[in-house]
């Protein structure tokens, strides 16, 4: 199993209406997603902004693929980002995950 985290940072003003697009768009295409075993949408607020985090549970690097492309690095991001991003961090970083 591998995880899959992406980070970003929105304005404490736009964050509940970002929070809600991750939870009826950004959420499902995840879940959505063949080989997606869970999808979570973490925050809080810190230093005047709101720190988001997706991390979500795969079964292997071709789920990854199916979800996001090719580079597996590569952060993959939704049209309405750009309007509430305060930057756009081109990577995600993946853990191998033990299970027991």
């Amino acid at each position: 199993m591998i995880a899959r985290r992406w980070h970003g940072q929105v304005s404490c003003e736009k964050a509940s209406e970002y929070l809600q697009l991750m939870a009826e768009v950004g959420l499902p295409d995840y879940r959505s997603t063949r080989g997606n075993r869970a999808a979570w949408c973490l925050f809080r607020r810190s230093n005047g902004v709101v720190q988001v985090e997706m991390f979500t549970l795969w079964d292997d690097l071709s789920a990854i693929r199916r979800f996001a492309g090719d580079d597996l690095a590569k952060a993959k991001y939704y049209d309405f980002d750009p309007d509430y991003l305060i930057e756009m961090e081109p990577e995600v970083v993946h853990f191998e995950v033990i299970e027991g």
